[in-house]
């Protein structure tokens, strides 16, 4: 199956790069704004240098593909308008057109948690504890808690459309996706970790507290999110349907069962296994 990866040397993208790039099954091709020396961790993979909005140079990368892993975003919920609309509401739009020109049979897209973040909002800091009762699942309304959300939900809602509405794609596979996170910070206590290492706090200080607590409910490990996609590339019965991509925290308030009776999804993770950052 061929593949492109866009925005492939981010969080997402370079698990996928991790942990699925050998797989026999796959040819990856990686779109990303920049490339990577040969002696960059990633450098030497092929990749395609280019913007997101960029429709020509995307619409060449997509020629040939089977599918689309599409990644490339703006990421921050602290985002303006002028931020997001490029990177997250016109690249959405060109990956479906390209998509739909190229015949590319499939999108996986990598939506987020912050398309339903106002349940958070509302329910912090007692929804990151164990006992907290909250499930949402892809059945609840929509509630997003910035700029960024709401782009992310107009990607969902504009996949839907393309599948429905054109001959392709065919499937579209929206993951809101939680907390993964680069390769040295890969555990609950990674969140903690990064704002010790920037002097934000300091280390059994309420505030890191805090972050340890919605990581046990966010974390998606890099390798279950790579399952994960690996999940929806293998797929052929779904044409357009919603996943929460979290691993299989016990304190979570993301629903699984969706995605694991409906992909196979089968998470290995659980940030309540760990009781300290390692070491």
């Amino acid at each position: 199956m061929d593949v492109l990866v866009t925005g492939a040397y981010g969080r997402c993208g370079t698990a996928i790069i991790d942990h699925l790039h050998d797989d026999d099954r796959y040819e990856f091709t990686y779109y990303n704004r920049s490339g990577r020396a040969d002696d960059d961790p990633y450098g030497g993979y092929e990749t395609v240098v280019g913007d997101i909005a960029d429709y020509d140079t995307l619409r060449e990368a997509c020629e040939g593909m089977d599918a689309i892993v599409h990644l490339a975003a703006y990421p921050y919920t602290d985002g303006e308008w002028s931020d997001i609309f490029e990177p997250n509401v016109l690249g959405m739009y060109n990956v479906l057109e390209a998509a739909r020109e190229a015949e590319v049979e499939s999108i996986v897209f990598g939506s987020t948690n912050h398309v339903m973040g106002m349940y958070e909002l509302e329910n912090a800091p007692e929804i990151y504890e164990r006992d907290h009762d909250l499930v949402v699942d892809h059945t609840d309304p929509v509630r997003p808690d910035s700029y960024y959300g709401a782009s992310k939900s107009f990607g969902e809602d504009l996949g839907r459309y393309y599948v429905e509405g054109y001959e392709f794609p065919t499937q579209f596979y929206a993951l809101r996706i939680c907390s993964v996170r680069s390769e040295e910070y890969d555990h609950p206590y990674g969140d903690a970790e990064i704002g010790v290492a920037a002097g934000e706090w300091e280390r059994g200080s309420d505030e890191y507290d805090e972050q340890v607590a919605r990581m046990k409910a966010t974390w998606q490990s890099r390798r279950d999110f790579a399952h994960q996609i690996d999940c929806c590339l293998q797929d052929d019965s779904v044409a357009f349907d919603i996943f929460s991509g979290v691993s299989d925290n016990r304190r979570r308030w993301y629903d699984l069962e969706h995605a694991r009776a409906r992909i196979g999804y089968d998470p290995q993770d659980d940030g309540e296994e760990w009781t300290a950052p390692p070491e």
